[in-house]
């Protein structure tokens, strides 16, 4: 074999050595999934019901004179797919002064509010004023579980004792007259600590 074939075999070899060296970079195995994943947050939603079972929670008391006072039973239910840490009570209210006579006197501090769990009787509030529970944040209800569609759960409810009461001090309370307290109570739920799913 001549020089020129040797040296064209050779460069032929070596071009067909680099090709097969850079080409081979390139092949490889190769394998894939592909994981499909939601993430749904639940809700935390909580219904308040009347003892007479009708949805509308009316606490209204009209014609009060000092002494009266009047019950209600307010359930606290868990509609939502978490349970429930805690619901706390706040109250809210403003005073209108018929005869603009009050002075410094307000008159939710004249109207007693005690709330009780109804199945255990714990006091949560002890004949406070209301003007006490403005902005307060008591805890009425604990643990409420998600409803199980079981008719006989109980564990997915709180029922409170709330009694209101125009305290009779003793004391002339004629300033009060035709006065109107407009108070709402607000119920806050809060979740339970987050954890390992």
């Amino acid at each position: 074999m001549n020089v020129k074939k040797k040296i064209g075999l050779s460069a032929a070899t070596a071009i067909l050595g680099i090709s097969l060296i850079g080409g081979g970079s390139f092949a490889y195995f190769s394998d894939s999934e592909v994981t499909n994943n939601t993430f749904t947050a639940g809700t935390l939603d909580i219904n308040l019901k009347s003892t007479d079972d009708s949805k509308k929670i009316n606490l209204n008391i009209e014609n009060m004179k000092p002494g009266d006072w009047k019950v209600h039973q307010i359930s606290i239910y868990n509609g939502g797919s978490l349970e429930v840490k805690d619901v706390k009570l706040r109250a809210d209210y403003t005073v209108t002064d018929a005869n603009g006579d009050n002075g410094t006197e307000d008159f939710a501090d004249h109207i007693l509010v005690n709330i009780m769990k109804a199945d255990t009787k714990e006091v949560i509030a002890n004949w406070v004023p209301l003007s006490q529970l403005k902005d307060s944040n008591l805890v009425v209800a604990n643990d409420l579980k998600t409803p199980t569609g079981n008719k006989y759960q109980t564990n997915h409810r709180q029922t409170l004792r709330v009694d209101f009461k125009f305290n009779d001090n003793g004391q002339d309370q004629n300033i009060f007259q035709g006065d109107q307290i407009d108070f709402k109570l607000s119920f806050e739920a809060s979740q339970k600590d987050g954890e390992l799913k």
